[in-house]
């Protein structure tokens, strides 16, 4: 680790404890404030790119903080328009059109405005990750991608007619194809990202191939942030059994990222 990046520590004011694995507004504003720390050390460049541990949404709400995680609250910070979450891995990365919203809601959330802004941002952020020209798929949101109208019409009158604006000004982007199938294709090397629909549908196939191994990227923000491809498991908090994988691939990751800024991809 200290062969990449000198690691700057930012965590709970120093003399506070918490009990490990208990649910608390103190715990959720603590973590709130580091965030916030390590954020704006970094818009100050003072550090060169942040890799944060995961927080616990509930946590969040105690606090009476509105944010629902990391995705939301680093926008608030750094005044990002539009940002996604993406979750990069060897084998697999995924764009998530949709984050932490209810299932039922997805429908609703899902626009092609929002959804053009999602591709238009993967496109633009993948160079970052030395993919110079994204081979970009869209996942359908219903059964076999709509079946032509017959499961569902979102894929018809969203997702397509998004697909196509995003196809004439130049990006390579397909879809939307069916869901069961898109993302091993993707593993399979046709295209370099899929942009799922909603939460699980993207993380239920980059987690069973990847576990471990994939970060969490926040695309869109004007500094690098990466985190872990896990949450907080309270239930084996203060054991010492946790596995540091993907907290090292997240750090890793960051200061790749940080110096691509100076110099190719390395």
């Amino acid at each position: 680790m200290l062969g990449v990046c000198e690691p700057v520590l930012f965590g709970a004011d120093t003399g506070a404890t918490f009990a490990p694995g208990v649910l608390s507004a103190e715990a959720g504003r603590a973590a709130y404030d580091a965030v916030v720390r390590a954020v704006d050390a970094a818009m100050k460049r003072e550090v060169d790119a942040i890799a944060t541990a995961p927080v616990n949404k509930e946590a969040f709400r105690l606090a009476g903080l509105p944010w629902s995680g990391h995705t939301d609250l680093l926008a608030h910070l750094t005044g990002a328009r539009d940002v996604a979450m993406m979750f990069h891995s060897d084998v697999l990365r995924v764009v998530l059109a949709t984050v932490h919203i209810a299932l039922a809601d997805v429908p609703r959330a899902l626009n092609a405005a929002s959804l053009e802004a999602t591709i238009d941002l993967t496109w633009r952020e993948l160079p970052r990750f030395g993919i110079a020209r994204p081979r970009i798929a869209v996942a359908g949101l219903n059964p076999h991608a709509g079946e032509h109208g017959l499961f569902g019409c979102e894929e018809e009158t969203i997702i397509a007619p998004a697909i196509a604006a995003c196809r004439a000004r130049g990006i390579d982007v397909a879809g939307p194809f069916p869901a069961d199938t898109v993302f091993v294709r993707a593993r399979r090397g046709d295209f370099d990202v899929v942009v799922a629909c909603y939460h699980d549908q993207g993380l239920i196939p980059v987690k069973l191939v990847a576990f471990g191994q994939a970060v969490n990227v926040t695309l869109g923000l004007p500094i690098v942030r990466t985190s872990v491809d896990h949450g907080t498991a309270f239930d084996i908090a203060g054991r010492g059994v946790a596995d540091p994988e993907s907290m090292i691939a997240a750090v890793l990751l960051a200061a790749r990222l940080a110096r691509v800024r100076l110099k190719p991809w390395l």
